[in-house]
């Protein structure tokens, strides 16, 4: 191996420069004054072809120096506006960047040296230009615009306000296009970041290449960003797909689309285990949460068999009122099965008095024509009816009302959550309310007409209610999962293929929208087509929201994918660090020393310099690489563990974009002029709606 690749001097004066000068003017010379030099013009003008292109060679050497030290400073400006990012059909596109590998390691590594310090820190000159900054910030302002003037004009211009440590992306100048193939996606990709490092922009970057390649793509946004909702709708509409275009915002309750999150089910059971799902299982509460997933159960079987659809509203109103749907029910079976016990359920109405129903259901309300049921229904005629729904319900309206209530203490503020206010109309809609022109959704729909969904839960005005209606949703999307993996999407139609429909799904702060169903969704999921992309500060939230370090590594280890931007929590940075290897990186040593010597030889002493060049071991990368990323960097382990290191592309220049909204008013005023009724959408082809076209 050549010195040249043992210790790479990059960081040194541009000597280089020097020969190409010397030799650009003895080229000049041979040419315009061979005479000077002794030569015969015959000869001069080969002398000079060849000083020429040594002036080429070092001049491009001596470039390359100068423009290794000015990208440890300053990267050039990368923007690209929403128009400009590419779209492929196999590839999903990340942005700039180079495969990191030992030789940048070895780079980064000799950054550290103190005497390379004055080709990484700014020069006097720009120290300068920022003093004076301060100083005039008062007065003299036209002179602090021109220093802050950003122009390739302008040396002393700042520099970009991205912070952390610029060399992580200027050790290697020769960049090029990050791509993932989008068969890898299916293997999930989970991004860290904290607050205010770029999350938002990468997440606006894959959803617009999602929205143009014409597939589902689902948002979920609990923040409800006002930023990311517009960019939604821009490159909806951009990409002629307005019409498949779902905005669901707890925020803007107004033009919101509504959404039963327990209307559609496979079994009627998953209505109790999605409410159920989201009340605590651990230590004592498990048998409260067990009770309340019965009880939930029990009302859900009598409304689906009473022809009812089930919502929060429904529910909400029977765990406050279970006798009134008991008696509903018991009657409609009665007069179904066996009409002649309804003589004798009026007969004991008539003659029984508060006083002769039991004192455990005392205080109940129509506790009188409970009992009359009650007792028709233990008659030798009553004992022929058999029903499983009536049985549950008996039993429940047994209960003790102060025990009764304690046993769902737990269910009841849940339910609160998600029926107060504006949030009931949106999550129990009314399917016969004609007047109201807000449309009504579900998964099913969305997919099948490959359509477009951001949920906005506004979490910051109540992070209670954002929670309880995301884990809703999520949990409903798994069951839907489920029913795809087993059925197919298009299970029922006519005429359709059974080919697999990729489903994107981005969820930023995914860890306030999981559960326990979360796991085999990621788990199981690839099969339904689902494409989980999930966006998180660090991996203790998702540790805090399952509460078992076991369950958080079984998600974690779910996520083939893995794009780190700068977090500020060693422990999540070594969720990186730790997979890659350690490589051999070169180190000089300087080695001097003197001995004396016999004065008989007429030397008085010897002396010795030696360069030493050895190897040591260091990791790849390390955690504090990744802490001191700059904004808008990010390192990325893709397509099994290769290490990518890439940096995102600026918005700049989105504000003139025609498709960009500047505030949320104007969506919700074309919404309202748009807003059309979902009834025949089974008629669009996906085709038609990958145009705008509908029929």
């Amino acid at each position: 191996m050549s010195k040249r690749y043992v210790i790479e001097a990059l960081l040194r004066p541009a000597v280089e420069l020097n020969t190409a000068v010397v030799a650009g003017v003895a080229a000049f010379i041979c040419v315009q004054a061979p005479w000077a030099v002794a030569l015969d013009p015959t000869v001069s003008y080969g002398m000079a072809a060849g000083f020429g292109v040594l002036s080429v060679v070092r001049g491009r050497q001596g470039w390359q120096i100068l423009r290794y030290r000015r990208n440890l400073k300053r990267l050039p400006r990368y923007v690209m506006t929403a128009r400009q990012i590419p779209l492929s059909q196999q590839r999903l596109f990340l942005g700039l960047g180079f495969r990191w590998t030992q030789k940048h390691t070895q780079r980064l590594q000799d950054t550290l040296r103190p005497e390379v310090e004055k080709y990484l820190q700014p020069n006097s000159l720009y120290r300068t230009a920022r003093w004076l900054e301060l100083k005039t910030e008062q007065r003299l302002t036209w002179l602090g615009q021109l220093l802050r003037y950003d122009s390739l004009l302008n040396p002393v211009r700042p520099l970009p306000p991205v912070g952390g440590n610029p060399v992580l992306h200027g050790v290697e100048p020769e960049e090029r296009d990050v791509w993932l193939p989008l068969l890898e996606r299916v293997g999930h990709t989970i991004i860290y970041g904290t607050t205010r490092v770029g999350k938002t922009r990468l997440a606006e970057l894959l959803i617009t290449q999602d929205i143009h390649r014409g597939e589902v793509t689902i948002v979920f946004d609990p923040k409800g960003d006002a930023d990311l909702m517009k960019r939604v709708w821009a490159e909806a509409h951009r990409a002629g797909r307005g019409d498949a275009l779902t905005i669901f915002h707890l925020g803007w309750p107004e033009i919101s689309a509504r959404y039963n999150a327990v209307g559609r089910f496979g079994r009627v059971s998953e209505v109790a285990s999605r409410i159920a799902g989201q009340l605590s299982g651990e230590g004592n509460s498990a048998a409260f949460r067990e009770f309340a997933w019965r009880f939930v159960n029990i009302i859900a079987r009598a409304l689906v068999a009473l022809g009812e659809r089930p919502d929060y509203t429904l529910i909400t109103r029977y765990v406050n009122n279970i006798a009134d749907l008991y008696i509903r029910y018991a009657e409609q079976v009665i007069q179904e099965q066996l009409p002649a016990l309804q003589a004798q359920i009026s007969n004991n109405a008539q003659v029984l008095g508060e006083n002769d129903v039991p004192r455990t259901m005392q205080g109940q309300p129509q506790a009188v024509r409970i009992w009359s049921i009650e007792l028709a229904l233990s008659s030798e005629m009553g004992k022929a009816l058999y029903d499983p729904i009536l049985d549950g319900l008996r039993s429940a309206v047994r209960y003790d009302r102060t025990y009764f209530d304690k046993i769902v203490a737990s269910l009841l503020p849940l339910l609160e959550k998600l029926t107060t206010g504006k949030t009931a109309e949106l999550l129990a809609p009314d399917y016969l309310d004609m007047d109201d022109p807000r449309p009504i959704f579900d998964w099913e729909q969305v997919i099948r007409k490959k359509g477009i969904v951001y949920v906005g839960l506004d979490a910051l005005s109540d992070s209670e209610v954002a929670s309880a209606v995301g884990n809703s949703m999520f949990a409903d999307l798994v069951s839907m999962a489920g029913h795809i993996y087993k059925h197919g999407i298009m299970s029922g139609l006519p005429g359709t293929s059974e080919k697999k429909t990729p489903i994107n799904l981005h969820c930023d702060e995914f860890n306030e929208l999981m559960g326990d169903e979360f796991i085999p969704l990621i788990n199981k999921g690839g099969g339904a087509g689902m494409q989980v992309t999930a966006y998180t500060q660090t991996s203790s939230d998702i540790e805090a929201r399952i509460g078992n370090a076991a369950k958080t590594a079984q998600v974690q280890g779910n996520f083939n994918n893995l794009i780190m931007l700068r977090v500020r929590d060693n422990v999540t940075a070594e969720l990186l660090t730790s997979q890659l290897p350690q490589v051999e990186i070169y180190s000089k040593t300087l080695v001097s020393g003197h001995q004396d010597t016999d004065s008989e030889s007429g030397q008085d002493f010897s002396s010795s310099t030696q360069d030493r060049v050895g190897t040591v071991k260091v990791p790849l990368l390390e955690p504090a690489d990744v802490v001191t990323l700059p904004k808008g960097q990010a390192f990325a382990l893709l397509e099994g563990g290769q290490l990518w290191k890439i940096r995102m592309p600026l918005p700049a220049g989105d504000r003139r974009d025609v498709m960009l909204p500047e505030s949320l008013s104007q969506i919700a005023e074309a919404m309202r002029r748009n807003y059309r009724s979902s009834e025949g959408w089974w008629h669009e082809t996906p085709e038609a709606v990958n145009r705008g076209e509908h029929g």
